[in-house]
């Protein structure tokens, strides 16, 4: 949606609303970046959407427990057994933060990648998947011979082309996202898990987004599966968690072949045991559980509706201030969506998404993404092939992070960089480049390594 005109030189942004505290305390919240004309400043993380930081709450269970860490399952010694015991409390406090029903299993993965293609091996028939999907959920469902359906124009003519689909051939599962990393919208699940059911088909939920933003139940929405990932529920320690029905999970193909996963094994054949460890060969992320499990009970224990009222205060803000500003236009999938999460995506008429992200960053001590946000079938169904710019909140973003990113974007086009950007290796960079390290070891390559690192605009 085009912004309004504004004067040369000005912006269009409207009045600055109450200011809006972070609801819980992350880890590095305080941290000060340098910038190119040598001052520095609060670093303001709007990449929530990528990966957040890890709450307070998180880090401080994880050095409660590093003392206790030990090999689990089959260890006699005491350590072990407390392991052990950590492991699987975690494991119930995951599954029972995404309403897992009693007779769900739930599997400790590395992320939402992970876990979704773990699933994809254990579904025994067809596979549908929409168009707008990260490739986290088609990928996995492409390799295998699914059927691609594109998304229409509005939330209800999508859910009637999907009900369409499903009357014209027997699918066993359905993945949908439950809100998309590019927009923040998304189908709603109930409804597209009432469609499936009716025509007896499963349906798997990629929760990335939607879980750590708006909470998720399986036995409220009556969705099969979900998947998640730590990395973007606070818990950025290597674990994420698939969720939902044990049948095809406890005779599914076993996920890794290895320690663990067995009853028995002779050199003639294998007797796999059954889900979750049938899919968790080799020694586990038992502290990335435990502090998956730690993030989930700190928001499990905000007051109802604290958690989507903050993002939303947030996102409005977002979007009005983007679409003031003259030559800035925010990206939608649907106008009859409702409820977007705290992801919003917007393209600068005639400028690179690199060269206003590195701007950004460089001059305004800003993070966001840019590129394609590995979701390219909807980067280009949105009318931005090429790419764009994506800003995401969460629990740790202040109200001065959305201004602050409202007043550079419109002085960005009033005025333009005042720093120098080249492209090297497809990555827009400032020129000689003078801003000092931080000082912590494994950085010394920053410089040599950052544009490799990269890279064109892919993901």
């Amino acid at each position: 949606m085009p912004g309004t005109a504004a004067a040369p030189g000005t912006s269009a942004l409207p009045d600055r609303p109450a200011e809006t505290l972070a609801l819980l305390p992350v880890v590095g919240g305080a941290t000060r970046v340098p910038l190119v004309d040598g001052t520095s400043r609060v670093y303001a993380n709007l990449d929530y959407a990528a990966s957040a930081p890890a709450l307070e709450a998180v880090a401080d269970r994880v050095n409660e427990v590093l003392p206790l860490y030990a090999s689990v399952h089959r260890g006699a010694g005491y350590l072990s057994q407390v392991s052990t015991a950590l492991y699987e409390s975690a494991r119930t406090t995951i599954g029972r933060f995404v309403g897992a029903r009693e007779d769900d299993v739930t599997i400790v993965t590395r992320n939402t990648t992970d876990s979704l293609n773990l699933l994809a091996g254990c579904v025994p028939g067809d596979v549908l998947v929409l168009d707008l999907e990260h490739h986290a959920n088609l990928l996995p469902w492409q390799r295998r011979g699914a059927t691609v359906l594109e998304v229409a124009g509005t939330v209800a003519a999508t859910l009637d082309a999907l009900r369409a689909a499903l009357a014209a051939h027997p699918y066993a599962l359905v993945a949908v996202s439950g809100a998309s990393n590019v927009t923040g919208e998304s189908l709603p699940v109930a409804e597209v898990v009432a469609l499936a059911h009716a025509a007896g088909t499963r349906v798997a939920v990629d929760g990335a987004q939607l879980v750590p933003h708006r909470g998720f139940s399986l036995a409220r929405s009556g969705a099969d599966y979900v998947a998640f990932s730590g990395h973007k529920t606070y818990a950025p320690f290597g674990a994420g968690a698939l969720v939902g029905r044990r049948d095809w999970l406890d005779a599914g193909e076993p996920y890794l072949a290895g320690g663990g996963a067995v009853r028995d094994v002779r050199p003639d054949r294998v007797v796999w045991t059954t889900a979750p460890a049938r899919h968790e060969a080799g020694s586990p992320n038992v502290i990335g559980a435990i502090a998956l499990a730690a993030a989930c009970d700190t928001l499990a224990a905000l007051p109802d509706g604290a958690l989507a009222a903050h993002e939303r205060a947030l996102r409005d803000r977002l979007v009005d201030g983007l679409q003031a500003i003259d030559g800035v236009e925010v990206v939608r999938l649907w106008a009859d969506s409702a409820d977007p999460v705290g992801v919003v995506t917007f393209s600068v008429a005639g400028h690179d998404p690199g060269l206003v992200a590195a701007y950004l960053s460089a001059e305004h001590g800003i993070g966001v993404r840019d590129g394609r946000f590995c979701a390219h079938p909807l980067l280009a169904r949105l009318g931005v092939p090429a790419g764009a710019i994506r800003a995401s909140v969460g629990v740790g973003t202040e109200g001065e992070f959305v201004e602050r990113l409202l007043g550079a974007v419109a002085a960005y086009l009033a005025d333009g960089p005042r720093a120098r950007y080249v492209v090297v290796d497809g990555c827009w960079q400032v020129e000689a480049d003078s801003r000092p390290l931080i000082q912590v070891g494994g950085l010394a390559a920053l410089a040599a390594t950052a544009a490799a690192a990269c890279g064109p605009a892919l993901d």
